[in-house]
């Protein structure tokens, strides 16, 4: 805390020296910087939250989700309906082009499908397991068949759907269509400068009835910063216009600076513990042990964690998802009092009374995770952290060469855990569980249409996940914003920021 302090008043200092802060309202370009840098920009290869915000600005999908109420609109889908319990079928919009001129049609959805699910190399390959194929009727209709019975496939197709411009990206290539996409989003990519610099700009084609809205706001410039302290500096310094996911102690030293402003709101995102009960990272990691694994579940006071280290309204979910998400059982999880006496006898029993060394792999703020190795150094457990981006992360998680995680998963904003326990616990390269008995209830809870069948399976996976202790959810993300006073921006509570609906006081 002091560290961040000590880097905000230099902060301070040097934007005190650069002059008052002024957006760049006289340009027409809204200033964003985020240090979670996006380097592949197709969004189906990469699971990163920045990844999913350019996304939904560079590309649209068949269906739109209204951020406010979360009601299903049509996007380049004008209607849809079930032809039978596994088939939807789509009315698709006439008269949209794509950035580069193509037009939109169903050989376009169904390239898109046809594409992720031949793939091995998508980043998140759980958001479309119960998808089969698409097919297309004529021009412009196009039927989705779907594996299972899936409740929540109009969700899914809302928020990781995004259709890809077939022409586009075969005459280019993949690798190419990553580093500069094609899309028929509200904005545009039209410049970079390496990963350091993306530059979108408004698409003036972009069909007038869309329920996003034509963008108020011409130009986007993204600094992928690479630390915290880069994009506060910028923001106080008048080089950048919004910054999101900082300290909440920052927020009221922000919001008293001229011109500035800072913002709060709670998030779909849930942060938690990845602890290594398989043993991928090698069978005598003391992870492996029951007991191991409920001993760092009592020696973490989440409550105090919530309230002094991550700040701003945070709370600690007893289930491993976000609570508004159906299935999300909070009252079938076993609950783990903070008691390091018990944590250390658990240990004992294990095998382990003088503790044991272990890696803590994350890219979360430094200051959450410095609070997680001192409760487990506490009990004995000496915890070396590394300290990676995002992208680096995922790699070795997904390498199975994480033994306690300290990470975070944002649903991609679905509001099901269908969106988080299939991620987490069906086999992929982030299920650290690998437990059959528990990926079958799983997969059973997402393939019910009847929700009190649902609910009783989630309840029944999530009694397993918690009574194992296969991973210790710690705290639901309350997001930081600093923008100018010249910007008017209104965080939402799926973590989607919209800036295709921000616009200039």
């Amino acid at each position: 805390m002091a560290r961040m302090r000590a880097m905000f008043g230099l902060a301070m200092a040097l934007a005190l020296l650069a002059g008052p802060s002024h957006a760049q309202k006289s340009a027409d370009t809204l200033r964003i910087a985020w240090r979670d840098a996006v380097t592949n920009l197709d969004p189906y290869y990469n699971q990163q939250r920045t990844g999913l915000i350019l996304a939904h600005h560079l590309f649209d999908g068949l269906v739109h989700r209204d951020p406010e109420t979360f009601t299903l609109r049509p996007l380049l889908a004008t209607a849809w309906r079930y032809i039978d319990d596994i088939t939807l079928e789509f009315e698709l919009r006439r008269g949209v082009t794509f950035h580069d001129g193509s037009p939109f049609t169903a050989d376009d959805v169904v390239y898109t499908v046809a594409t992720i699910l031949a793939d091995p190399d998508i980043s998140v390959p759980s958001n479309f397991t119960w998808l089969e194929a698409a097919e297309k009727v004529d021009s412009h209709r196009v039927r989705l068949k779907l594996k299972r019975v899936f409740p929540a496939a109009i969700e899914y197709v809302a928020m990781v759907l995004p259709i890809w411009p077939q022409a586009a990206r075969e005459a280019m290539g993949a690798k190419s269509f990553a580093e500069a996409p094609v899309g028929a989003g509200p904005y545009r990519l039209t410049g970079r400068e390496g990963y350091r610099r993306l530059l979108l700009e408004r698409f003036e084609g972009y069909y007038a009835d869309s329920p996003k809205g034509r963008p108020a706001i011409a130009k986007l410039q993204i600094d992928q910063v690479p630390n915290a302290a880069s994009e506060l500096e910028g923001l106080l310094a008048g080089r950048t216009d919004w910054i999101w996911n900082f300290l909440a102690e920052s927020s009221d030293a922000i919001a008293r600076t001229p011109g500035l402003a800072a913002l709060r709101a709670e998030s779909m995102r849930i942060g938690y513990l990845s602890l290594d009960a398989a043993g991928r990272t090698g069978a005598a990691n003391p992870l492996t042990q029951q007991k191991v694994r409920q001993a760092i579940f009592h020696a973490i006071d989440r409550q105090a964690f919530v309230r002094q280290v991550v700040q701003g309204g945070s709370r600690v979910p007893e289930a491993p998802c976000f609570p508004t998400q159906f299935g999300c059982e909070a009252a079938a999880a076993v609950r783990y009092d903070y008691n390091p006496t018990r944590a250390r006898q658990l240990l004992a029993e294990a095998g382990y009374p003088d503790g044991f060394d272990t890696e803590l792999v994350t890219y979360a703020l430094p200051q959450w995770s410095a609070a997680i190795q001192t409760y487990l150094a506490a009990i004995g457990i000496r915890a070396r952290i590394t300290q990676r981006p995002v992208a680096a992360v995922v790699r070795q998680t997904l390498d199975g060469d994480v033994p306690v995680g300290q990470l975070a998963w944002g649903s991609f904003s679905i509001n099901d855990v269908s969106a988080i326990l299939p991620f987490l616990f069906t086999g992929g390269g982030n299920d650290y569980s690998r437990d059959p008995a528990l990926a079958t209830l799983v997969t059973q809870g997402g393939a019910s249409t009847n929700p009190n069948d649902r609910r009783r399976y989630y309840s029944q996976a999530i009694r397993l996940i918690s009574e194992q202790a296969y991973l210790v959810p710690l705290n639901t993300y309350v997001t930081t914003y600093g923008l100018s006073r010249s910007l008017a921006f209104r965080p939402y509570p799926d973590e989607l920021p919209r800036f295709y609906l921000a616009f200039w006081r």
